[in-house]
């Protein structure tokens, strides 16, 4: 037996307050008093560029009578969502296909309407069984859509036979996200990573019909090109997928390179001595709100999925001034396309190499336990569960008091912070400069004057513990790393 639940097209109230940012910052308040400084979080110096290119619904450049410029009309894809609710609860169900709304908004659409299902499991023709696929039809004439998208990934098969039922464009929750990555990509490391991810997702579903499955010059079909062209031929599918093939090929190649000029740069900081803290979450908790409270990094920070594709590092230093490094890594998301996990694999391994892992978490969603479970899932992915964690609760300010305290309590290592009003960051960075590695080797030197470069290194790197100028030089006691005290060692007091 079935039934079928209407969702509310809408977003979380969080996300449907145009005024508040993804950590609660007024953005476009009118009224200055209601933004003081204390919710400054830095420049958002890529959010000018970002929103001159958004596209803005209403507007059109056809004549009514004129069919032939439809295609000119510049308009939002009006979107209608379609799940089928296996296991779990009717509330995690109703979370999924609100996550799927949102991000439907972030890729550009407009939410019509949802619509769910209870099924043991999916229809292996059409996703939602055939007598449903038909009131999909009706619901979607009705409402005037002209996109599906469907709440897991779709079968190649699967997607072809539910096109043919609602007769207009159908697309899966991966190639949804593939499409927010590719909007979002800047750098040229994050457009190759997700190009690659979308050729491999492409690959098992290039389709052909007609005169296009022709072979290319094969037997009599070469059609006069004479000796040399006889033969079995190429079909255009064929044709496709070893171009993608030798595509993808290249790419994977140029992502190794970029990877090399990563870890280059990795080794540096290593061989100087300076620990690193990678920030990682789940898209929207306010990762990059964080970064920007911790360093002043001028991160963007948008009320949306996936606004940080490109890491971003920047130094900091601990309150007794050891210096350090800050990663912001792009968020995770339920069933995370695997095609993006190993697509992304040698950005994601900033994670695994880092002394600290601040997984933050959106203390005020509907289901910030999931969202933990699902970052963990994808870290386990990139061997990534043996780096040193602390969870972040974020927006303790708005969140449930009962709910922060739950995770405070099951977490071992947790804290609570606000990125809108800056509390509980003062208490953030000494848990950072504590579960950093410490400087674990005393050393007693007299450096000449003529070093003051390693005088610097021991404030930057080391605890001094004492200091002293006399005739020969400077007389330091100091608690230093490996690699410092054996520069140190000619210079033993």
């Amino acid at each position: 037996m079935t039934e079928r639940h209407h969702i509310l097209s809408g977003q979380a109230d969080a996300l449907s307050d145009p005024d508040v940012d993804s950590d609660g910052f007024l953005v476009d308040g009118d009224d200055d008093d209601e933004a003081p400084l204390a919710l400054y979080d830095g420049d958002q110096l890529e959010r000018e560029e970002r929103a001159a290119l958004r596209r803005v619904a209403g507007l059109s450049t056809e004549l009514e009578d004129v069919t032939e410029v439809e295609y000119r009309q510049l308009r939002l894809e009006r979107v209608v969502l379609a799940s089928v609710w296996c296991d779990g609860t009717l509330v995690d169900a109703e979370n999924s296909m609100r996550e799927l709304a949102a991000l439907a908004e972030t890729a550009g659409a407009e939410v019509l309407e949802g619509v769910m299902q209870r099924r043991q499991k999916p229809d292996t023709a059409t996703y939602l069984g055939k007598g449903k696929a038909e009131e999909l039809h009706d619901l979607v004439v009705s409402e005037g859509a002209d996109t599906v998208i469907c709440d897991t990934e779709l079968a190649p098969s699967q997607r072809r036979a539910l096109e043919d039922v609602v007769k207009v464009k159908v697309i899966d929750r991966t190639a949804l996200i593939l499409d927010i990555f590719a909007q979002h990509a800047k750098s040229r490391e994050g457009k190759a990573q997700v190009e690659l991810a979308q050729l491999q997702y492409l690959l098992p579903r290039l389709r052909g019909w007609g005169e296009s499955m022709s072979r290319q010059a094969g037997g009599q079909a070469a059609g006069g090109q004479g000796m040399g062209s006889r033969g079995p031929g190429e079909t255009k599918i064929e044709l496709d997928r070893r171009r993608i093939n030798t595509r993808v090929a290249k790419l994977k190649r140029d992502i190794a390179g970029m990877k090399t000029h990563r870890d280059t740069k990795r080794g540096s900081r290593r061989s100087n001595g300076i620990p690193s803290v990678a920030i990682a979450g789940y898209t929207n908790a306010g990762k990059s709100s964080i970064l920007n409270r911790l360093t002043g990094a001028g991160v963007l920070v948008q009320n949306q999925l996936f606004a940080t594709l490109d890491p971003t590092v920047r130094r900091s230093e601990t309150p007794d001034g050891r210096e350090f490094t800050f990663t912001d890594t792009v968020g995770f998301v339920r069933q995370l396309p695997h095609q993006l996990v190993e697509a992304f694999r040698s950005t994601l391994e900033e994670v695994a190499e880092s002394d600290l892992l601040l997984h933050v978490v959106d203390g005020s969603h509907p289901d910030p336990e999931g969202q933990i479970s699902a970052v963990r899932a994808v870290l386990a992915d990139v061997d990534a569960t043996d780096v040193k964690e602390v969870i972040v609760v974020n927006k303790a300010d708005i969140a449930d008091p009962e709910v922060v305290d739950r995770i405070l309590r099951q977490e071992r290592h947790a804290i609570a912070v606000s990125a809108r009003t800056g509390a509980g960051f003062d208490a953030l960075r000494a848990l950072i400069g504590d579960e950093l590695p410490q400087p674990d080797i005393d050393v007693e030197v007299l450096l000449p004057y003529d070093r003051g470069d390693l005088v610097s290194r021991l404030h930057e790197e080391g605890e001094i513990l004492a200091s002293e100028h006399v005739g020969e030089g400077t007389r330091v006691t100091a608690r230093v790393n490996a690699d410092l005290a054996a520069e140190l060692s000619g210079y033993r007091a």
